[in-house]
């Protein structure tokens, strides 16, 4: 019935049927006058606290095709997320199973999937809006450890030393600079080069939006 009326039980903290919480396995009787109510994760947190459905805490996600820019940002920010640009819906739903991640989504159907047992929908239609969303519906701010993940394939960055790549940097960068990390995947190479302020700025600029909202 919750999901007939457009939400999601991904989104479904707690409810409620005539002041008393059930799961979602509780059948409504047709000839019985109830009333249901229905709230979401964060809302009333002391508020019958064992009796709550969904995780709050959740550090692995998988994010559908139109998330790319929320994706690169919580890599950015050291977090394990899955991006799949072309998958279709049947896709997602496997590797969220095997992999155990929670669907980051826009689309509210694909969460209504019974095989979705942790995810979000992420409201705002801009990626850094969405990243505060996600960190605090998740409670990820203590997992964030920046420049640790790699942008282009989400697998963790290694320290390298630099005789160890010298032949696969440019002039330039083998005179400027002596630290460097290597992707476990790929093996993209990351230093600290131009881009590194403006992805510092990036992470700052996250950093107090989230402060800005949380106050």
């Amino acid at each position: 019935m919750i999901e007939s009326c457009g939400v999601p039980h991904p989104e479904v903290d707690l409810i409620l049927v005539n002041g008393q919480p059930v799961d979602f396995y509780h059948t409504l009787r047709a000839d019985v006058d109830v009333d249901v109510d229905v709230y979401p994760v964060g809302f009333l947190p002391t508020l019958f606290t064992n009796k709550r459905l969904q995780i709050t805490h959740f550090t692995k996600f998988l994010a559908d095709g139109h998330l790319g820019r929320l994706s690169r940002n919580l890599r950015l920010l050291g977090l394990d997320v899955a991006y799949l640009n072309a998958a279709e819906d049947r896709q997602l739903l496997e590797v969220m199973q095997r992999e155990n991640r929670a669907l980051l989504t826009r689309d509210r159907r694909l969460l209504m999937h019974a095989v979705v047992q942790n995810g979000y929908y992420p409201r705002s239609q801009y990626a850094t809006e969405q990243t505060i969303e996600v960190i605090r519906r998740f409670d990820l701010l203590r997992s964030i450890a920046p420049f640790t993940r790699c942008l282009r394939c989400n697998a963790p960055l290694e320290k390298v030393g630099k005789a160890e790549i010298i032949e696969k940097l440019k002039p330039l960068t083998k005179i400027y600079y002596e630290e460097f990390r290597r992707c476990s995947g790929c093996g993209q190479i990351y230093w600290p080069g131009s881009h590194f302020s403006k992805l510092q700025k990036r992470i700052a600029e996250l950093h107090a939006q989230f402060s800005k909202s949380a106050a």
